[in-house]
């Protein structure tokens, strides 16, 4: 009798389980709690964008006009630094060797200078007397003799050849004096002026050979362009800093006291937005975390949208309007490059006309 009621109870028992499988299967899922709440304008009519923290200044790329290898590095990330301050320097010893010659033609051009300058020296002059003295000895001896063999050919003492030969050397022993007593002039008179003048241009020259050097040398070491504080430090000591631009700079800087947040606004929606008009933005992950901002600028060249968010409404070949606006740097516990959600205040689709107001504003 078991096995006569056994199929029987086993089909209930599958038909009963059947119908419950369906039924707590047919139970609607629970909607799955967003990880943390959505933000909320707080404007009746509003125009939303996503806003990209930056510096105020704009984040700066930092790079090097000379290649070489890293030889030294005076800051790390975080630091703040004023305009001018060293951030890295490159490999510069063919410059500071460059540099030792270069100087040492300055002293070489100056002391050149220098001498001529003040010629001719006390120590000079009585040398150049006595060969003055000596030339006019042998003029006066050679002139005597030669008054002496003139008188003598008119009683035929002395051949035509002898009297010819004397009457030479008078020649010769008078032009030695006078050269004599020419150069005596020359030392006396000084250095000749456009002498020194060419000493001076040589001088000027090598100063100007010196300080290219030194330029070069500074040219080394990076500077920072403004005052900020280093985001990013993408080279160490060792390696090789590249010139023109990276995909990835060797530094990133910018200033910090003030916040700019980036806002794209979809084409679509760019006519609604007004010069100064109000704005807000959230922080992402804390909706509580929010702050007003100040309008800086409406940048009035329509761009591809490059930033991306992840909502399902998002389309890539969008463009975007960039506006900037700013917030003291202290309001919100924000870093550099961090997305926010923007909701400007604009008018309604159905009642907002277009403005004609200059785009490029800021207060």
């Amino acid at each position: 009798m078991f096995r006569k009621y056994l199929l029987p109870v086993l089909a209930l028992a599958g038909f009963v389980f059947a119908i419950y499988t369906v039924r707590a299967g047919s139970k609607p899922l629970p909607v799955a709690q967003p990880v943390s709440q959505p933000s909320q304008a707080p404007y009746e009519s509003y125009v939303a964008g996503a806003g990209l923290v930056e510096a105020s200044t704009e984040n700066i790329a930092i790079g090097t006009i000379v290649p070489g290898v890293v030889t030294d590095m005076y800051v790390k990330v975080g630091d703040a630094v004023k305009k001018g301050s060293p951030l890295f320097k490159v490999d510069d010893r063919d410059q500071q060797a460059e540099l030792v010659v270069r100087q040492a033609a300055v002293k070489a051009s100056e002391a050149k200078l220098a001498k001529l300058r003040r010629s001719p020296r006390a120590e000079e002059i009585p040398p150049v007397e006595a060969r003055v003295a000596a030339a006019r000895a042998r003029f006066e001896e050679t002139n005597k003799l030669w008054e002496m063999w003139k008188n003598s050919r008119e009683n035929g003492s002395i051949s035509p050849e002898e009297l010819l030969r004397r009457e030479n050397a008078k020649n010769v022993t008078d032009a030695e004096f006078k050269q004599a007593e020419a150069e005596l002039t020359l030392l006396k008179a000084g250095t000749w002026t456009p002498d020194i003048a060419v000493a001076e241009a040589d001088v000027e020259s090598a100063r100007a050979m010196v300080s290219q050097t030194q330029t070069e040398l500074d040219r080394r070491t990076v500077r920072a362009p403004v005052d900020g504080t280093l985001l990013q430090v993408k080279v160490r000591v060792g390696e090789f800093a590249q010139t023109g631009p990276l995909s990835t700079p060797l530094m990133l800087m910018g200033g910090v006291q003030t916040l700019s947040v980036r806002i794209d606004v979809d084409e679509n929606d760019a006519w609604r937005l007004k010069p100064g008009s109000a704005a807000t933005a959230f922080v992402r992950g804390n909706r509580d975390l929010h702050t007003d901002l100040n309008f800086v600028r409406i940048e009035p060249y329509v761009i591809p949208k490059r930033s991306l968010t992840g909502e399902s409404t998002e389309r890539v070949d969008t463009r975007v309007l960039q506006v900037l606006y700013s917030f003291p740097a202290g309001k919100l516990p924000v870093y550099v490059g961090q997305q926010m959600d923007v909701f400007i205040e604009a008018p309604g689709i159905t009642s907002a006309a277009p403005t004609t107001a200059p785009l490029v504003t800021s207060n």
